[in-house]
């Protein structure tokens, strides 16, 4: 009998076990079932070949005899199409294998594995000691052996303390940069929650790769181009520029909020995989790893963070690229991977509605993830402040370009991984039989079933999960070191910083957030959420505020100081009330999401079987949907739409307040402050209301 069940109920954190709705299936064991048989158990799991056929590839623990264990005295022939092999390996032991100890047997984590990794962390810190240390022992003495005081004075701008610590002098290659802002934006999250999106609730999601190309493009005409004239250190300087000082704080504090949240999940992703494979807790490796990555952002700064991105970036895409190759070769090529995925109706596009409540439609892709990415990609501190390490303009563009590019080949692959996911356990999910006890431990429960014989593979893909949040986490503790320093230290100073008051205070900072985020990882590990989806929604409380703010700006030259800040705060407060209400409801099952179905009628090792069955619990959505309270409305909206209902708030509570506090005339907006497309159109209005050609003189010459 086909058993279904839904994986966003019983895999949603790695603190939910088996609940006390179950029922143990029944099997003839042993007393004297130990470790080393369960190890013995799963070498023979790993080591048997499947090839051809229908059933090639499957999970190597499983066949499709049934998820109810028969005890047999005779054995079961064995075929080279099917993965009977290991139930007939194991027949004569009538016995079979329960899930704690396949689970303990798989954390097989060995010498080379270890040795790998280490040399991951070994580099990072070694690179940071060079820029640390070496590299600014060598800019002192070509420095003191200058002659000329032009010469001197360029080379003391260039190598100021802050200059070079937050955006490595402004003298950083296209390559580096284009490499460290993939691996910025590609975090654990991504590595793991977009393969975990895909096996869960199929291809919709997999839209995104339009809407980055389009985002990237939209980023760099309407944003990049001010913040890059501007040469700021801290994209919030603008708030000031265009606003007020107080505007400034404000998105400051957002964006101070924001990443504190956000980095503790970077760090918890990578975790779960490294526990999934060697079963050390999650609580022992973060903070052992964060203090390496805490080490050589500390002491190197943004050059050290660049490079050890180009590292992290290369060995984190060649990690998913031998995952990819290895995982089609063994479920029999990309035809089986296709049809596994077609047959269970994971292959569709979005959802063609206007329902926001929809999770994944093709509304809530174009207009919410739009907005959500053309935020992060052209007016997020720690994307622009990569760009901003640049030279000029050219070099922005081209790195603009390399770096979507990058991306879209990225996530790509990371997509595809999805399906291939599927494709290996369509017959046997983990997550029903609790093998993988969060659904972010699929992707490295794959990896320790059908690498586990390559020596060091493994510990590469750890690597590069780590590789991929240590990047954003030393990105996001440099950009937060930056904002300290620009829009909260240095304006609150009676007098200016002194060259080492400014290194001390900048490096104290980046080990205070270091140690704030993996503090802060045992509160995400409470939360009862699929990471990208838990990532996104805490994160929009404050870039939905954000992105308003920097709309009025950019786009809205009519709108005041007091009317920014009123949107914002409204749209803060909207924002926390909805995006919380949605998690607890989330939590407590309120929300559940329709998932796709799965099976375990291949497995062939002991689980507890659910009572609940997925019908019940759709019926049981069904029927409460048309009883919703407004309120439960607006919670019910897909995730996906959380950034742009923020911005969207902020903007028209702005334009109202405006009847309050008054408007902007056109001469009281500083032209180079609105973005490329408005200033055409804010230069019309501008020479429409001058009739005297001797006036019109004076504004034409400073554009």
């Amino acid at each position: 009998m086909s058993t279904t069940t839904d994986p966003m109920e019983l895999g949603e954190s790695t603190s939910t076990l088996a609940g006390s709705t179950t029922t143990t299936t029944t099997s003839t064991t042993t007393a004297a079932t130990t470790v080393v048989n369960a190890i013995a158990k799963t070498v023979a799991i790993i080591s048997s070949t499947v090839s051809g056929g229908s059933t090639t590839g499957a999970s190597p623990a499983r066949t499709s005899s049934g998820t109810t264990p028969t005890p047999s005295s005779t054995p079961t022939p064995t075929t080279p199409t099917s993965s009977h092999s290991f139930s007939s390996n194991l027949e004569d032991a009538e016995e079979k294998l329960s899930v704690k100890d396949l689970s303990q047997a798989l954390q097989h984590f060995g010498i080379v594995d270890y040795l790998v990794f280490v040399a991951m962390l070994a580099v990072c810190a070694v690179i940071g000691f060079y820029f640390g240390f070496i590299e600014k022992k060598q800019k002192r003495k070509k420095l003191a052996g200058k002659d000329g005081a032009g010469a001197a004075g360029l080379e003391e701008r260039r190598g100021s303390e802050a200059l070079d610590y937050l955006v490595g002098g402004r003298q950083m290659k296209v390559f580096p940069v284009a490499l460290s802002l993939v691996a910025s934006f590609v975090s654990g999250i991504s590595l793991l929650g977009t393969s975990t999106e895909i096996y869960v609730y199929g291809t919709q999601y997999a839209f995104i790769l339009v809407t980055l190309a389009i985002s990237g493009t939209i980023s760099w005409y309407i944003f990049l181009p001010v913040f890059c004239n501007l040469q700021l250190t801290s994209t919030y300087e603008y708030f000031e520029l265009r606003f007020n000082k107080s505007v400034r704080l404000l998105g400051s504090a957002f964006f101070t909020g924001a990443n504190i949240i956000w980095l503790p999940i970077v760090i918890y992703v990578p975790a779960l995989a490294f526990n999934q494979v060697t079963g050390i807790n999650i609580h022992i490796i973060t903070p052992i790893v964060c203090l390496v990555c805490i080490f050589y952002t500390t002491v190197g700064g943004l050059k050290a963070v660049v490079w050890t991105d180009v590292i992290q970036t290369v060995i984190m895409i060649g990690a998913i690229f031998f995952v990819v190759i290895k995982g089609t070769l063994d479920v029999g090529g990309l035809g089986v991977v296709i049809q596994r995925n077609y047959d269970s109706g994971r292959l569709e596009w979005p959802e063609a509605t206007f329902d926001p409540k929809v999770r994944m439609s093709l509304m809530a892709m174009l207009v919410g993830n739009l907005a959500h990415n053309a935020y992060n990609l052209g007016c997020n501190q720690i994307i622009t402040q990569r760009y901003l390490s640049l030279p000029g303009i050219k070099e922005m563009a081209q790195t603009s370009f390399i770096f979507i590019f990058g991306l879209v080949v990225l996530m790509a692959i990371c997509l595809y991984n999805g399906l291939l996911l599927y494709a290996t356990y369509y017959d046997c999910d983990p997550l029903t039989t609790k093998l993988a006890v969060a659904k972010d431990q699929l992707v490295p429960l794959l990896v320790v079933q059908s690498l586990s014989s390559f020596p060091g593979v493994p510990g590469m893909f750890v690597a590069g999960v780590f590789s991929a949040a240590l990047s954003s986490l030393s990105t996001g503790m440099n950009s937060l070191a930056a904002v300290f320093l620009e829009d909260y230290i240095r304006p609150l100073a009676r007098k200016p910083l002194t060259e080492h008051q400014t290194a001390i205070i900048m490096r104290l900072v980046t080990v205070a957030i270091g140690v704030l985020s993996v503090a802060l990882v045992f509160v995400v590990e409470r939360m009862g959420s699929h990471v990208m989806q838990l990532s996104m929604t805490i994160g929009s409380v404050v870039q939905g505020p954000l992105l308003g703010l920097f709309v009025m700006g950019l786009l809205c030259p009519s709108i005041k100081s007091r009317s920014a800040i009123v949107g914002s705060l409204c749209s803060f407060f909207f924002m926390g009330w909805l995006c919380l209400s949605a998690q607890l409801a989330i939590n407590s099952g309120e929300i559940q999401f329709e998932t796709k179905p799965v099976s375990v009628e291949g497995c062939d090792y002991e689980f507890e079987h659910p009572l609940v069955s997925p019908a019940n619990a759709t019926y049981a959505i069904s029927s409460q949907s048309a009883s919703l309270t407004f309120a439960q409305q607006l919670y019910n909206v897909s995730f996906m739409l959380y950034s742009t209902m923020g911005a969207t708030v902020a903007v028209i509570t702005a334009h109202l307040a405006g009847f309050i506090f008054g408007r902007n005339k056109p001469e009281d907006v500083d032209i180079d402050l609105l973005s490329p497309c408005i200033r055409r159109f804010h230069k019309i209005n501008y020479t429409s209301v001058k009739l005297d050609e001797t006036i019109l003189k004076v504004p034409n010459e400073k554009s």
